[in-house]
């Protein structure tokens, strides 16, 4: 068989995972006979006109799943797979790009998700530059546990730089994703089933995260400035998960004044903060309020923070900042845990940090973000007017509005998704089983164009109009 893999520069699956799938298939099928010789990574990428180091890794994953193997100069070599135990491989037909494409944008013509970032201004040129400049010999073996120290030293600088975060980068932990850093800090707690008070509505993956490991999720409904203080002071919670740079997912913004006096109940009742800042560096209007963690002078706070939003989802990288008492408490009891984030994408942030990449593109992006935002309010208030009030607004990429409907957010969300536009309600935000009957409608704006969002915004208002109060 000659090796002549059919690679698509077009398609969202990187190069060398397309190498490898081919490899790996062609092996698990016998298409590619055991013994046999692979072309050398100067050979094969003259012959695909691709980097060699897009070769190398898709070798070196092929040798970690120990389908090849490397003879010392003679190159890499196909190794005999016992099939006997297993039988033939299954030949799963797969997709085409023009299946996969229908199959994503046949129901939707335009999705405000609350999660979408504009790729198109995602300078990644310079971010293949560092992931080359990042790959060597010493970077493909196991990383630091708790962290590359390099990028925990700078994201501990630009915390105290952009959040007023006052830590330094011993205190930082890294894992993948924010579900996964917050099963680490559940660990830290202790599972004992004692009370977690979250705000209500609040971020729905992190509730399933600590409900699905014990703990008691008590919900504490939200005024207009954030969470009810006074109905976490009776929730006997010692405990309490909040958003408060932006809360999720109503998008309130808590004032200095709140913040303070959720750091005196902390103080005066032993209290834990678990302070979410998931998209704190996205703020339109006003100065910046400090984070709660930099209030903080007594190690009540626990700071956590991602780059999905700032940076890109594909990443799966977040951290947290640990008071010293829980950092004693982990580094006595689960430090050996093995690092959970990839240690080439922590080694390619740090130098896209260190090169101040990371600073120019969070500015680029507020610039870019702020105006789709400003265009989306703009949009609303033209287009639906009355019928429509903002409620969550002037930060991160989403925003509320509560419409003036006889309708109920899931009947009015439904009615959009029939005409090609897909909104978001609060139902799978609510921890209460009281039924939300606010007609509140998520709009994210930050992965639409200026047109899809005002094609949007016109579309709602002319399927919506007939249930509009009178």
């Amino acid at each position: 068989m000659d090796i002549c893999p059919r690679l698509e520069s077009q398609s969202q699956v990187p190069l060398y995972l397309q190498l490898y799938q081919y490899f790996k298939e062609g092996i698990q099928t016998g298409d590619i006979p055991a013994f046999k010789r692979l072309p050398s990574i100067r050979e094969l990428a003259n012959d695909l006109h691709i980097s060699k180091t897009t070769i190398q890794m898709a070798y070196q994953q092929l040798l970690a799943e120990g389908y090849i193997e490397s003879r010392e100069r003679s190159g890499y070599f196909v190794v005999e797979i016992e099939r006997d135990p297993f039988g033939d491989f299954p030949n799963v037909p797969r997709p085409s790009a023009d299946d996969m494409s229908h199959t994503l944008t046949s129901e939707c013509l335009i999705d405000f998700y609350l999660s979408g970032i504009d790729t198109a201004y995602f300078p990644i040129q310079k971010w293949k530059a560092c992931v080359n400049q990042s790959l060597s010999e010493e970077i493909l073996t196991y990383g630091d546990k708790q962290g590359e120290p390099a990028l925990r030293l700078e994201i501990s600088q630009y915390l105290r730089r952009s959040r007023a975060v006052n830590c330094t980068a011993d205190q930082i932990v890294i894992g993948s994703g924010t579900q996964t850093v917050m099963k680490l800090l559940s660990q830290l707690i202790g599972l004992n089933g004692q009370k977690i008070a979250m705000e209500d509505p609040g971020y729905g993956g992190v509730h399933h995260v600590f409900q699905g490991l014990g703990f008691e999720v008590v919900p504490v409904k939200l005024e207009d400035d954030g969470i009810h203080l006074e109905e976490l002071e009776t929730s006997g919670a010692e405990i309490v998960y909040i958003t408060p740079s932006h809360q999720y997912p109503l998008g309130m913004v808590m004032p200095i004044s709140k913040r303070v006096q959720l750091l005196r109940w902390a103080e005066e009742n032993g209290g834990l903060i678990i302070e979410d800042d998931y998209d704190g560096e996205f703020r339109y209007h006003g100065k910046p309020i400090p984070s709660l963690q930099g209030l903080d002078a007594h190690g009540h706070v626990v700071y956590a923070g991602t780059f999905s939003k700032s940076l890109m989802p594909a990443i799966r990288m977040s951290y947290l900042v640990l008071p010293e008492s829980l950092l004693k408490v982990y580094r006595e009891n689960i430090s050996q845990y093995d690092q959970t984030a990839s240690r080439l994408h922590q080694a390619a942030l740090q130098l896209f940090m260190e090169n101040g990449e990371w600073e120019r593109h969070i500015r680029r992006m507020r610039k870019i973000y702020q105006k789709k935002h400003d265009l989306l309010l703009e949009t609303i208030k033209s287009v639906i007017g009355d019928h429509a009030k903002i409620t969550g607004q002037n930060a991160g990429l989403h925003i509320a509005i509560q419409v003036n409907s006889e309708k109920s957010a899931d009947e009015l969300v439904s009615i959009a998704g029939q005409s090609g536009v897909k909104v978001y309600s609060t139902s799978a935000q609510w921890i209460s089983k009281q039924k939300d009957d606010s007609s509140v409608i998520l709009l994210g704006f930050g992965g639409l164009s200026e047109k899809q969002i005002v094609e949007g915004v016109e579309i709602l208002h002319e399927v919506w109009q007939p249930f509009y109060k009178k």
